[in-house]
């Protein structure tokens, strides 16, 4: 290959590399957001860590989060689901024990937005921020699990 061939490769994999770059989002100095914006990250916290893009989850906030009653229904987390999320009062709620922190991450966001309807769960996670989000994904994904799958099902 000659070196003018070399040089437009090289130079075409560099324009590649900083335009993926310009394009990923960037990451700002959290300690300049206001700790008065839901779901905005704040120097005193983890950075992002999942694929819904949340801050770090810390399982003992998160276990204070899941009994915090909400204001919507006046129930909190455990009443509906259990303390370790394996007992939910109604055979057609989830078992969240053991459950994957980013699968209910992203469903208390599709719950937040209204992306996902349920008429108990939608509004208990509209005023939750991303970083309680966060907490309860990674409290619920600590406990022990009862969930099953398919594994040996013949």
């Amino acid at each position: 290959m000659s070196k003018a061939a070399q040089f437009t490769r090289h130079a075409i994999a560099l324009s590649v590399a900083v335009l993926m770059a310009a394009c990923s989002p960037s990451h700002e100095d959290s300690s300049t957001q206001s700790p008065d914006q839901p779901g905005q990250a704040r120097g005193d916290l983890p950075a992002p860590s999942s694929s819904a893009g949340l801050p770090a989850g810390r399982p003992a906030a998160g276990e204070a989060r899941a009994q915090v009653k909400g204001k919507a229904t006046g129930q909190s987390c455990i009443d509906c689901h259990g303390a370790d999320g394996n007992a939910p009062i109604d055979p057609t709620y989830p078992k969240l024990g053991g459950q994957y922190s980013d699968y209910l991450a992203h469903a208390l966001q599709a719950y937040r937005s209204g992306d996902r309807q349920h008429a108990l769960m939608t509004p208990q996670a509209t005023g939750i921020s991303d970083q309680e989000i966060a907490d309860l994904a990674a409290y619920f994904a600590s406990r022990p699990t009862q969930l099953r799958d398919l594994h040996g099902v013949k």
